[in-house]
């Protein structure tokens, strides 16, 4: 470790590019993905292999593609970000999906049983409406332009400062080079090759992910025993001890930390439950949930270990923020933007070496990325064809023209990502906007799988009321009635909490104070650059005033000064949270708005004082049209924490749904009996692994549907629950049981060298 400098990193505030090394690694990379799609391309026959890999995918490709397609490239950033920011407990903005593995091990059946290419074939049988399956591709098509469009601008934020720059071709935005580069590549291979190239790459990206995931943990640790430990101290457990001296106690809580509250018990379980309602429609879970394999059994391993995989990775995650934070306080480049955490931390520890490392990284960030697009783009395409082409505009084409098709739409969803990532800046606005989407199936879905007394005219209605409730009338009603948002009653924000608490001050303490002014005065010198610029051109200006916009957007995300004080000595932290929208995205101050004292006591060593915000106000965005039934019931929401605020927006969007489709299914007409019986028959039939065996045991459930009712928990009712296998609830258990091991797994790891 002769290499690592000796001094403080974040002192010697180096901005190392990519060498030729690094770029090679990164060429060799692509060439490897493109030259996949190139020989999957030879295999493709027909629909099949190319949208489902001609069903013949076992454990190991089965684990990595739903692995690949389940990483996306947010997450990393997102887990450094929110556990630089708060602690260990920020592992929660990714691990809140740990609860949803359990459910895997039964889901993953359903998709192999259903042996369609598509879950819009699914609603089409199931409810017998080709109109349906429109829908459902159009959902599919916005949710993945939203989700992956967090994705591309998450790679731009990991990318510059591993590349060293922030400008692309012809002096813009980085961002306006690398997306539609990575986007060109993606469907290269991604097209030639269908879901067989996709699984292909998924398994080598999978290995770069977890590479990504643990790579930087043993360096940054060494480099923290290099730095700041004394003589001999080199090891491994030296960098554990250094880092918990550097850090305060409070960051490695798993359930708080220096942002306490931000992750409370009850918004982790309320987000586990709407991911569990909402997951299991995402479009690529017909593929990747086990439709694409073997047998139901490599369905169901490759599902479960390949998400737990990625749990693994997300325990990688939170433990290389948490030694960045020991090694990197004082990063003035990341006191401006923590979404750079990770790209600072790889370019610091990994750049002087010099070993290709750096390349390596951005190779494996890209492929975090890479291996869930085109897992998405050959779903999508898949719906395309399936569902809209064939029933709707050429229902004679052969299997080639299919596929030919296939290739062609599977550009929409990539094109359609990269444009929405290059037009929206709010990612978290995108994210957000792909998660509750789902809401619009869900319901029709998991009551569809088990009472026959769901119909096609309830699911209709339920699609639309769900649709006007969460996302049309939220727009529609302040832009037909704007008065309401300046209305007192719609303004309100929860209470201003300002929490004060006095502890020793730390190494990183001292650091991130150094860092706050530097990246402080390095702001205001550009800006006042600037202000000094001379009379310029109308392009000039426009560039300079883009600039200048983006700077003073810096300045405010750097927040208030840290505290200053010697090694040891009391330092008095602040932790200052509310004052958020109840009925509106935001609201701003209309007049000199004041804060008012509602209260101030002791909570143990912390005091906690109370205030209100006092003066008019005007919502801005969209009308949370949910919370005005919480006001309807006088439930006063002014003492709400902002996770609870959130936590409040889910029980509308999993209990409303559910309940207007079953009273719609009780009132109007049941669908056919025969298809009905078709359908269950299918889905109590197990899947043989030769499909000519398949086929026959099909055609028998077929012939005599009551056959196949055997194991039915209410024979002479309309609900479809059966009896649980042994390995239904074997699997399960121990799924639960690794679930706590993983949680296990990160809290002994915190506590190392403590």
């Amino acid at each position: 470790m002769s290499s690592l400098p000796s001094a403080p990193l974040w002192a010697a505030a180096s901005k190392l590019a990519m060498q030729t090394i690094d770029y090679t690694v990164l060429l060799l990379y692509f060439a490897g993905m493109i030259a996949i799609g190139i020989w999957a391309m030879k295999r493709v026959k027909d629909q099949e292999d190319y949208f489902m890999g001609g069903r013949g995918f076992g454990k190991l490709l089965q684990t990595f593609a739903a692995f690949g397609a389940g990483t996306g490239a947010h997450e990393p950033v997102q887990v450094g970000r929110t556990a630089w920011t708060s602690g260990l407990s920020g592992v929660w903005s990714a691990l809140m999906w740990l609860f949803v593995t359990p459910i895997y091990w039964i889901t993953a059946v359903w998709y192999r049983r259903m042996r369609h290419l598509t879950l819009g074939d699914w609603f089409v049988e199931r409810y017998e409406s080709r109109s349906m399956g429109v829908a459902y591709t159009l959902f599919a098509i916005v949710f993945y332009m939203f989700y992956l469009s967090t994705m591309f601008s998450a790679i731009a934020k990991f990318s510059a400062p591993l590349l060293g720059f922030d400008e692309g071709l012809f002096g813009y935005d980085l961002k306006y080079t690398l997306i539609p580069l990575i986007a060109g590549v993606v469907i290269l291979y991604g097209v030639l090759g269908g879901l067989a190239a996709a699984y292909w790459t998924d398994l080598i990206q999978g290995l770069f992910i977890i590479i990504l995931s643990v790579l930087l943990i043993p360096y940054g640790l060494w480099a923290l025993a290099e730095t700041f430990g004394g003589p001999g101290e080199r090891g491994l457990m030296d960098g554990f001890r250094i880092m918990h001296e550097r850090v305060s106690a409070d960051c490695f809580s798993l359930f708080s930390g220096p942002s306490s509250g931000e992750f409370p018990l009850p918004f982790i379980i309320s987000l586990s439950l709407i991911s569990i309602v909402g997951v299991v429609v995402q479009p690529h879970f017909i593929a990747t949930g086990g439709g694409s394999a073997k047998s139901e059994k490599e369905a169901r391993i490759g599902l479960v270990v390949g998400n737990f995989l990625k749990r693994l990775c997300t325990v990688g995650w939170a433990l290389t923020a948490l030694i960045a934070l020991a090694l990197l306080a004082g990063s003035a480049e990341i006191a401006a933007d923590p979404d750079r955490v990770w790209g600072v931390a790889a370019r610091e520890i990994l750049g002087p070496m010099n070993l290709g490392l750096v390349g390596l990284m951005l190779a494996c960030l890209l492929a975090a990325m890479m291996s869930s697009a085109d897992t998405y783009m050959i779903v999508t395409s898949a719906l395309v064809v399936r569902n809209v082409y064939a029933p709707y505009i050429n229902s004679t084409a052969d299997e080639k023209q299919y596929v030919r098709v296939g290739r062609m739409t599977g550009l929409i969803i990539i094109v359609g990502a990269a444009f929405v990532s290059l037009t929206y800046a709010d990612v978290f606005g995108q994210f957000k906007m792909a998660i509750e989407l789902p809401i619009l199936f869900a319901a029709p879905f998991w009551l569809g799988m088990y009472w026959r007394r769901v119909n096609r005219t309830a699911v209709w209605g339920t699609i639309g009321t769900s649709l006007m409730l969460f996302f049309v009338l939220p727009v529609a009603v302040p832009m037909f009635k704007p008065d309401l948002r300046t209305d007192p009653g719609l303004t309100a924000t929860t209470n201003l909490v300002t929490k004060t608490l006095v502890r020793p001050a730390t190494e990183s303490d001292i650091a991130r104070h150094e860092a706050w002014v530097s990246a402080k005065g390095e702001l205001e010198e550009k800006v006042a650059a600037i202000n000094a610029v001379p009379d310029a051109s109308e392009v000039d200006r426009n560039k300079l005033e883009k600039d200048r916009n983006k700077l003073d957007k810096e300045l405010k995300n750097l927040g208030s000064e840290p505290p200053v004080a010697n090694l040891g000595d009391s330092i008095t932290i602040q932790v200052k949270s509310g004052g958020q929208s109840i009925f509106w995205r935001n609201v701003v101050p209309r007049d000199e708005s004041k804060k008012e004292l509602v209260s101030e006591e002791k909570e143990g060593t912390m005091l906690v004082r109370t205030e209100r915000i006092v003066g008019l106000q005007q919502g801005v965005g969209s009308l949370k049209i949910d919370f005005l039934f919480y006001a309807l019931m006088g439930v006063d929401l002014s003492s709400a924490s902002k996770a609870t605020l959130e936590t409040l927006r889910l029980p509308t969007r999993l209990v409303l749904p559910f309940a207007v489709l079953f009273l719609l299914s009780l009132v109007t007409p049941r669908d056919s009996k025969f298809a009905l019986d078709r359908y269950f028959a299918k889905m109590n039939t197990p899947v043989r692994p030769d499909p000519e065996a398949d086929a026959q045991a099909l055609e028998k459930a077929y012939a005599d549907p009551a056959s196949s009712t055997g194991r039915k928990l209410f024979p002479k009712s309309d609900w479809e629950f059966v009896r649980p296998t042994t390995m239904d609830v074997t699997g399960f258990l121990i799924s639960c049981v690794v679930c706590a091991m993983v949680i296990g797994l990160l809290i002994w790891l915190a506590a190392l060298g403590s």
